[in-house]
């Protein structure tokens, strides 16, 4: 499957999903959206979406449906986070970090959590 870039709505039922862990009954799906004041049918309608798009998984059990996520949290967030930095830094990452250190939103520890973790990547390979 070829992941593509899902609208907000859409990644808020996916990431309730995942919150939830594994197959999810829809009845649990919509107390964890309750917040965002959807009507049953909307959520209905992002969940039919998903389904149709591959991302998610439906099946039924007597009366009610239950959801798994085929993509993973990592798989989207790495697909996603690609995306992002192809299309906004072509495919910089100096760009990007040196973007985020510009405006004073990485501290020292951050950047020295970066450097631990680049250090980890360069040891694995």
């Amino acid at each position: 499957m070829k992941l593509r870039r899902l609208p907000d709505t859409e990644l808020e039922v996916l990431k309730a999903l995942w919150a939830a862990g594994g197959e999810t009954p829809r009845s649990v799906l919509e107390e964890a959206l309750a917040s965002h004041g959807w009507a049953t049918n909307t959520v209905n309608t992002y969940l039919t979406r998903l389904t149709k798009k591959g991302v998610i998984a439906c099946r039924k059990l007597g009366k009610s449906n239950y959801y798994t996520p085929l993509v993973s949290r990592e798989e989207y967030q790495a697909f996603e986070g690609r995306a992002v930095l192809d299309q906004l830094f072509g495919s910089s990452l100096k760009g990007f970090v040196a973007s985020l250190a510009g405006d004073g939103r990485v501290d020292q520890a951050e950047l020295e959590e970066l450097q631990q973790y680049l250090e980890e990547l360069t040891q694995d390979k």
